[in-house]
């Protein structure tokens, strides 16, 4: 027995070392593709020695001879800090992740090759201007040049992932940074989502409820519309309703309708300012990941300093500042994208009906690599109008008609895309004039800029947008026949035509994603917008001080009261407020009192430490379900968050509205009343299953828990607990502190969808001027900078952004320099 135990504790004692010992091993190989911030690095393509000093938060700050330099060194410095990043970014639009993952993004590469992305930016490079073009070449160069320093030095693949998922990297091309900035264009807009819904709820509702349920910001009225069945041919209604959407995994190239962009930003004039300068604040919001999309850098370019946000894989500050001139962005949703079905000839399948008659696809194949897998070869077709769509992507198969196609228009699958120029001189900007001349060669994505030079602001639209037919049978609300003269595009509307706002009256201009034309059709921009609530807060604060400071933007900026709670919940309890007989305790009538005596005395503000927020969302949520769901079936699990303009309209009864209060499967008539009580039991019972019976006890950061999820680690068990940052937020749908729900079970209400990024400057002191992302700069799960700034998001707090150089030195984590090597 003594014999025993000695050979069962050697063995024990031994697994515990080897363990111990591969654990190590695998930390110092991880731990290998760690970048040395204060390197002395010789490398090829720089004509002088270039400085990249990483201040206490590594920001990059990069000092060089020449533009061409500078870009170089920015290539270089995103390459070290988020090559695993950029190499997925470029896979993705490339259609190439199954290489890596199998079956798993099969379907987001076959939609990207159909597509055809990186085709066309590979075509646009060639349509930059010669400074752009150098900009491009000078980035790919430095993203080169640190990868071959990884495969020549031994430093570990260049990320830790690179040992899970060993593939050689491919030079960077400066069509990758084109194709990632169509990309984040096409993850921008949800317009196609938007066409098929109101398509399938046609198909399955009155006009009058379909009024309801997807309703026109408020405004002048539009004319009646078509039924979908109306404008289709045999459309097979009976599938309308089905729920083919399956799950959102995070490699996908595109994004859920209510993932798509949104933001804030809002300028004020020096009337308007307390220290008689111009102030802006800027907040876009994209799809939380660890790490971030978003990396903060300051380039010293000839024409001066800019700093700001960038994405890695593309040299630009898409939203920052100079010395002179501050520039935020916002997703303008304007309509720039058509679906088509187009007929196929039944007697000839590679030809499809247009004005003139049968004429053939424009086609060819490509082969999608799969893991594990045989390669799937597809045969890519196109019709004049665009690309020919896969059909079980999107539930386009729920509403195209028999012997059809669906093809799409957008501006983004434009081969002459001069977006990249557009953004590099608005980068050298000096004044609001040379900023809208820049936004002239925008083409995708169309957003909204809001800018700010020492003593003006102002807002411009910019971006290509469609112009359509008078006679357009859907208005580019719902897809259309692909053949119909009238349906398809007329050209563009003129950039001097999209909304231009200089030197407003009130001293005050901004964005929150809401309305911001109302022009009638076809000179309109569009009819789907992303916000209809956040705008009226926004309006309230910024009326509510004669003037404003970088603090008092700030405030707003964290802003989490919510408009939709304060204007939905005195119409949706009306008639529960102090009505029905004392309950015993522990009864749900003694909780459902319980639960309105907190939301009657509650302010509406989303904090996280309150229980509030959350009996109100639970509520929503629970409210809108039993409202749709015996009239839609399925379908309504494409309604995932709440409408509020719907309540409103339900519970004020306009147009009839409050017929959506009856469930038509049962024999009584149920009252809005009726549902409203039912829906805060249903409410009351999921919280207390999923968060406990004690209201007073329920944190709303409990639920409201921010998802930085590493898109391939952060499923691996273990892996995902080094990876993933997951912080208690405020915040919610609709406030102005923006933290997007995810919509679905079991977590309906985790934050999935924020500002990544957050900034506000201040010219009457410019280096004042503050940012922040949302995780940290390095990709690196290694790395202190991993995740230091996230906790200072998460508190509304941010760092120095700065243009003086000797605050950069003076706290930097290292300084490299490239030198140039010998010739």
């Amino acid at each position: 027995m003594a014999t025993l135990f000695r050979w069962l504790l050697r063995l024990t004692v031994g697994a515990i070392l080897l363990g111990l010992a591969g654990f190590v091993l695998t930390w110092w190989f991880f731990a290998r593709s760690l970048p040395d911030y204060d390197a002395r690095t010789r490398v090829a393509g720089i004509t002088a020695p270039v400085e990249i000093v990483r201040d206490h938060a590594n920001v990059p700050h990069v000092f060089g001879r020449t533009d061409r330099d500078v870009f170089f060194a920015l290539g270089y410095a995103h390459a070290q800090d988020r090559l695993w990043q950029m190499t997925m970014l470029r896979r993705t639009v490339q259609g190439r992740l199954s290489e890596l993952f199998g079956q798993r993004t099969a379907e987001s590469d076959v939609l990207m090759r159909r597509l055809d992305l990186y085709r066309a930016a590979t075509a646009s490079v060639e349509d930059q201007d010669g400074q752009t073009r150098t900009a491009l070449d000078a980035y790919a160069a430095g993203v080169n040049a640190w990868v071959g320093e990884v495969n020549t030095g031994a430093r570990g693949r260049g990320a830790p992932e690179m040992w899970l998922f060993n593939q050689p990297i491919s030079p960077w091309q400066p069509a990758d940074s084109v194709a990632i900035l169509k990309l984040m264009a096409w993850q921008q807009s949800d317009h196609l989502q938007a066409e098929v819904l109101r398509a399938r709820s046609s198909l399955v509702l009155e006009e009058d409820r379909l009024r309801d349920i997807l309703p026109d910001v408020p405004g002048p009225g539009l004319t009646a519309l078509p039924r979908y069945a109306d404008l289709m041919p045999e459309i097979p209604q009976r599938f309308a309703a089905m729920d083919p959407d399956a799950p959102f995994d995070p490699l996908s190239a595109s994004l859920p309708a209510t993932l798509s962009g949104a933001s804030n930003a809002w300028a004020a004039g020096p009337s308007r300012s307390a220290a008689g300068a111009t102030l802006l604040a800027n907040d876009p919001h994209r799809l939380l990941t660890a790490p971030s999309i978003w990396y903060l850098a300051r380039l010293e370019l000839t024409s001066g300093g800019v700093i700001g946000a960038t994405i890695p894989g593309i040299p630009l500050v898409l939203a920052g500042r100079s010395a002179d001139l501050g520039w935020g962005i916002t997703a303008s949703f304007a309509d720039d994208l058509d679906l088509y079905a187009e007929e196929v000839n039944p007697k000839n399948a590679a030809e499809y009906r247009t004005p003139e008659g049968w004429e053939r696809f424009e086609a060819r194949d490509s082969i999608v690599e799969i893991k594990d897998a045989a390669a799937v070869t597809l045969r890519l077709r196109r019709t004049a109008n665009g690309p020919v769509l896969p059909p079980e992507q999107f539930a386009l198969d729920t509403i195209r008609p028999r012997g059809h196609v669906m093809t799409l228009a957008w501006s983004g699958l434009s081969g002459d895309d001069t977006s990249m120029t557009a953004g590099l001189r608005l980068m050298q900007a000096r004044s609001i004039e040379e900023a809208m001349r820049a936004g002239r060669l925008q083409v995708a994505p169309s957003q909204n800029l809001i800018l700010a030079d020492r003593n003006r602001i102002a807002l411009k639209t910019v971006g290509a947008v469609p112009l359509r037919d008078p006679g357009h049978q859907s208005q580019g609300r719902m897809p259309t026949l692909g053949h119909v003269a009238e349906n398809r595009w007329q050209g563009w509307l003129s950039y001097a035509d999209l909304p231009e706002t200089s030197e407003p009256a009130g001293g005050l201009v901004g964005n929150t994603n809401n309305k911001t034309v109302d022009r009638p059709f076809p000179e309109h921009l569009s009819y789907h917008w992303g916000d209809t609530q956040r705008i009226a807060r926004w309006r309230g604060l910024m009326q509510s001080r004669e003037v404003h400071t970088r603090d008092s933007f700030i405030e707003a900026q964290l802003d989490t009261v919510s408009p939709t709670a304060r204007a939905l919940l005195p119409i949706v309890g009306a008639d529960l407020w102090f009505t029905g007989e004392p309950a015993a305790a522990n009864t749900p009538e003694r909780r459902r009192q319980r639960a309105l005596e907190l939301l009657g005395e509650w302010n509406g503000e989303m904090n996280e430490h309150l229980p509030e927020p959350l009996i109100y969302a639970a509520w929503m949520r629970a409210l809108q379900e039993r409202l749709i769901r015996d009239d839609l079936g399925p379908l309504a699990n494409a309604y995932s968050h709440v409408e509020p303009l719907f309540l409103d309209r339900v519970f004020r009864d306009i147009d009839g509205a409050s017929a959506w209060c009856d469930i038509r499967q049962s024999a009584a008539e149920e009252s809005c009343a009726d549902i409203a009580r039912m829906s805060l039991d249903d409410a009351l019972i999921w919280i207390s299953e999923t968060y406990g019976a004690n209201l007073d006890a329920l944190r709303w950061g409990d639920a409201h828990e921010a998802r930085q999820d590493h898109p391939v680690l952060g499923r691996v068990p273990f892996l995902n607990w080094f990876v993933n940052i997951r912080q208690s937020t405020s915040g919610g749908d609709n406030t102005l502190m923006r933290g997007l729900t995810d919509g679905r079970a079991p977590n309906p209400f985790h934050n999935v969808h924020a500002a990544g990024y957050r900034g506000v400057y201040d010219f009457a002191d410019p280096d004042s001027s503050v940012f922040i992302i949302s995780t940290g700069q390095s990709g690196h799960p290694l790395s202190r900078h991993y995740d230091d700034l996230g906790e200072l998001w998460r508190r509304g707090e941010y760092i120095p952004m700065s243009l003086d150089p000797s605050l950069a030195r003076g706290a930097a984590v290292g300084i490299t320099q490239l030198i140039p090597a010998p010739q």
